[in-house]
């Protein structure tokens, strides 16, 4: 109920298809983004601007936020690619008139709507709104433009796509309405939505994770400031490119719901637009280039000094490719100085090639972060938690203690639901709240079902014993409860403990 259905349906499609696996399962994100790279390319010839189009698809999918999000079976990346057609349709239509556009940016709206939720509308009529009213030249041709959007086939198609699941959930549901439009929306912006699983953050949260998210491109940034121009583009192009990034992050900054992959969704755009910067101004010529990979070999250089500097963590205790963590974190962190090196030189010394050597820093990048998620796959994954299950030929039911959602993906690697105990979980607060259900128990309940029945419960760190930091542990974590001596560990496997009466 808590968001659209749209990412479901997929992959479930995806499912059918290819089977219940972890391949299938980030279909829908990975296609999402490389949907995104098409569209840049589509849209870079709509405008005729064809080799910064290529740069910033390249740009785009080798971003260290985009990799990573590609990657993430999550609604976003879904989000992503529909509401950034829709505003590369809206902007055609409005400097062509070309109704075509506007039924292609409405219908895919409605599928962003359907992605998740009335964020996307938002999102777009910001967008739209701004950059016309930039590009009107009186109050009266203004409203003109605004009117044009206003037509009947466009609305039509709309709805058509999205008005048929929000009334079946309203049928379905009659809390739906409020749930949906009010705590999932208003309440959210406000910081006042029930439950409370996200986090704030001050008014600049974003902006550092913006140079993040487009790593190493956005350094280039810098390279906009001290290099001219050799090539104006048009004014409406940069201000619909510029209104694009900027009216979303505004609207992130100003909510009192914060999150790292809420930027996703601006960086296609964003994207186009610094490539398209950089093009006019002849890809920040040799010696713009050359800077910047010095720059990052800087940078890389501090950071393998200070990775060396590094004392035992649990990082540390990983052993990736066969190297213990903090070795591998200090042998990639130079690497990558070398690297660095070796591309400032080339683009100094051989300008042909452009800004395509830096490319193979995002490559060094995934190489090391699938490194990295490989070796951390007991504190990531549940998979070693199921195999340890498995090499013990276990067939008792498994339970979660307290929190669902930090081991969602249990339920998928055993092909079987998983029960709940306790349940302090936000995923399914409202869920158990409104109906009756057999998945959350009571801790009289699974008392109860402990005394007729051999189970294995799987209990996180944070609810294991008494924790100063958590008041509300105090008389609620897992070695507090009257049923816990009846309980043998068995195995410690990342933050969770195996439990089995």
């Amino acid at each position: 109920m808590e968001k659209p259905p749209l990412l479901y349906w997929l992959t479930a499609i995806c499912f059918a298809v290819f089977g219940e696996n972890e391949w299938a399962a980030r279909a829908v994100p990975a296609m999402s983004a490389l949907s995104c790279v098409a569209m840049i390319l589509w849209f870079g010839r709509q405008i005729n601007r064809v080799t910064a189009a290529r740069l910033a698809a390249l740009m785009f999918i080798s971003g260290l936020g985009v990799m990573a999000m590609s990657r993430t079976l999550m609604f976003d990346m879904l989000l992503t690619v529909f509401l950034t057609g829709a505003l590369m349709a809206g902007y055609l239509f409005s400097i062509s008139g070309n109704k075509k556009k506007l039924y292609w940016s409405l219908g895919l709206l409605a599928f962003a709507l359907l992605a998740k939720g009335f964020v996307a509308i938002i999102l777009f009529v910001a967008v739209t709104f701004v950059y016309t009213l930039l590009f009107s030249s009186s109050a009266a041709d203004f409203l003109k433009r605004i009117l044009t959007w206003f037509n009947p086939r466009a609305i039509g198609i709309f709805l058509l796509i999205a008005l048929p699941w929000h009334i079946a959930a309203i049928v379905a549901e009659p809390i739906f309405a409020w749930f949906y439009f009010i705590n999932e929306h208003v309440l959210r912006f406000l910081g006042k939505r029930e439950p409370h699983d996200y986090y704030a953050g001050a008014w600049w949260y974003y902006l550092p994770r913006m140079v993040i998210y487009l790593f190493p491109w956005s350094f280039f940034l810098p390279v906009l400031l001290f290099v001219k121009a050799q090539k104006t583009s048009p004014r409406v192009l940069h201000f619909f490119l510029a209104c694009a990034w900027i009216m979303p992050v505004l609207f992130f900054s100003v909510s009192s719901a914060k999150a790292n992959y809420y930027l996703v969704v601006v960086m296609p755009l964003a994207a186009l637009q610094l490539a398209i910067a950089l093009e006019d101004r002849q890809f920040g010529r040799a010696w713009g280039r050359g800077l910047v990979g010095l720059v990052l070999a800087v940078l890389f250089g501090i950071l393998a000094w200070q990775a060396g500097k590094q004392g035992a963590s649990q990082f540390s205790s990983l052993l990736i490719y066969g190297v213990q963590g903090i070795q591998f974190l200090r042998a990639f962190m130079i690497s990558a100085c070398l690297l660095s090196l070796g591309i400032a030189l080339v683009v100094w010394r051989l300008p042909s090639f452009g800004l395509l050597p830096f490319a193979t820093i995002p490559a060094l990048i995934l190489v090391a972060l699938i490194g990295v998620l490989q070796a951390g796959a007991q504190w990531t994954s549940t998979q070693p938690l199921v195999a340890e299950l498995s090499a013990k030929e276990v067939k008792r039911e498994v339970f979660l203690f307290k929190v669902f959602e930090h081991q969602s993906s249990l339920p998928f690697y055993l092909k079987q639901p998983v029960r709940v105990v306790d349940s302090r979980s936000s995923d399914l607060f409202w869920g158990n709240k409104l109906h009756k259900n057999d998945i959350v128990l009571s801790d009289t309940n699974f008392d109860t079902l402990i005394d007729r029945q051999s189970v294995v419960l799987v209990v996180l760190d944070e609810d294991l014993d008494k924790n100063p930091k958590l008041p509300d542990n105090q008389t609620e974590c897992f070695l507090c409860k009257k049923y816990a001596y009846k309980f043998k560990k068995i195995k410690k496997i990342g933050r969770s403990t195996i439990f089995m009466n």
